[in-house]
């Protein structure tokens, strides 16, 4: 099982980009989905995630105020709208799905998810 995101590119700084994520195999209503990114020579981080069950969002202190994540569950996608973005924010984004709902400690831990995305590169530079 294969997650999909897309959206990625090329963005000014201080203009707004929005990722997707989706899976034709996988009910993503049901599971928890979190937003990572890596950039390069870092370690991947955990962006932004979203309950299975209710509407309770976590995001991380670098991107709070900046982006939002959100559910369209008719579609069963999951979106990660970014604004006033930063050269700093230039990654590989990820989405992620968990079987199991991680807690505030661990949702921005790789280890808590069960299903990976392929990634999509998202650059901020003028």
């Amino acid at each position: 099982v294969q997650l999909q995101a897309y959206g990625g590119g090329l963005v000014q700084p201080g203009q707004s980009l929005t990722l997707s994520c989706a899976s034709p195999g996988v009910t993503l209503n049901l599971l928890a989905v979190t937003w990572f990114r890596q950039a390069a020579g870092k370690k991947r981080e955990g962006v932004a995630y979203t309950s299975p069950h209710d509407a309770t969002t976590w995001h991380a202190n670098s991107v709070k105020g900046r982006f939002t994540i959100s559910r369209d569950r008719a579609k069963n996608t999951v979106s990660l709208e970014m604004i006033k973005m930063k050269p700093e924010d230039t990654a590989v984004y990820y989405c992620a799905a968990a079987n199991m709902n991680p807690s505030y400690a661990t949702w921005a831990e790789e280890k808590s998810y069960d299903y990976w995305g392929q990634g999509t590169q998202v650059t901020v530079s003028s």
